[in-house]
């Protein structure tokens, strides 16, 4: 019974420190791939991104989005943030984003750091 609580104790210790290394991995991916356009909280050359996870495209308040992602209904989520992150222009023609994320775990780091962002 000490055997199995402890391998239960050790197998709930590796999984958290995995889990805080996989959202390190999205925030140091997106420092480096993103903050030069993005704040998290302040709009810089992009809008801001907290929250964006969840949100309509175009719809973060303040920030003078393209009439592209304006007229846009898509919702940012798995599948169209790792579709915009790959080829932007693929998912709303005539945006104003220049980034292309080639490596597919990486824009899954990112991803999943946008959900963080509450």
């Amino acid at each position: 019974m000490v055997m199995r609580t402890v391998a239960l104790l050790t197998f709930a210790l590796c999984a958290s420190v995995l889990l805080a290394d996989r959202s390190s991995d999205g925030g140091s991916a997106f420092q480096k791939r993103c903050t030069g356009c993005h704040g998290v909280d302040q709009p810089r050359i992009g809008p801001a991104l907290r929250g964006v996870y969840g949100r309509r495209a175009g719809r973060a308040a303040g920030f003078p989005y393209s009439d592209a992602l304006k007229a846009s209904t898509i919702t940012w989520e798995d599948a169209t943030l790792d579709k915009w992150l790959t080829d932007p222009d693929s998912l709303i023609p005539g945006n104003d984003m220049a980034l292309r994320l080639n490596d597919r775990s990486e824009r899954a780091a990112i991803i999943e750091y946008l959900k963080q962002l509450k």
